[in-house]
């Protein structure tokens, strides 16, 4: 059984969604759209998990500490892994990515893993941008990836 909850953000609504071992997914809710039978709200489970994102956009945490549950192939999960990897308010290319697993001519595959990242902001793939710079895709939209970055490199200078 799943179970979710709702919070506001900065970036629009988020759905995070709990199975019996983790956190599974992290959705940018668009719309009403309806959730698959079987899955229950409980605003009680999903309490650390929610509190976590809300310090995460106070700019009180920069990593996650939360049980997660992956599924995916292996290639996906070792490239969902490398993402928490990349330092708070840091970026990296794809094709830097792709030569840290080791992998240097694995960029569109590592591309295409995090384009189907399930839990977005945790697994950071806002930080992986084009080589020329440029942002590239992001499940979320662009707006949300440069908004993500921008409050990274705000709360990172706050720091200093």
């Amino acid at each position: 059984m799943r179970r979710y909850d709702e919070l506001a953000t900065p970036c629009g609504p988020l759905r995070l969604v709990l199975d019996e071992v983790g956190l599974t997914q992290v959705h940018f809710i668009e719309s009403d759209s309806a959730l698959p039978a079987g899955w229950m709200q409980d605003p009680a489970a999903l309490a650390p998990f929610v509190a976590q994102f809300a310090a995460y956009f106070a700019g009180e945490l920069h990593t996650f500490d939360l049980p997660l549950s992956l599924h995916g192939t292996d290639f996906q999960c070792q490239v969902w892994r490398a993402l928490a990897q990349i330092p708070y308010g840091q970026t990296r290319s794809y094709g830097q990515q792709a030569a840290g697993l080791g992998r240097p001519t694995a960029v569109r595959a590592v591309g295409a893993a995090n384009g189907r990242n399930p839990l977005p902001i945790i697994l950071p793939c806002h930080r992986v941008i084009g080589a020329n710079g440029q942002l590239t895709g992001y499940a979320g939209g662009l707006t949300r990836k440069r908004w993500l970055l921008a409050h990274e490199a705000k709360v990172g200078q706050a720091q200093c």
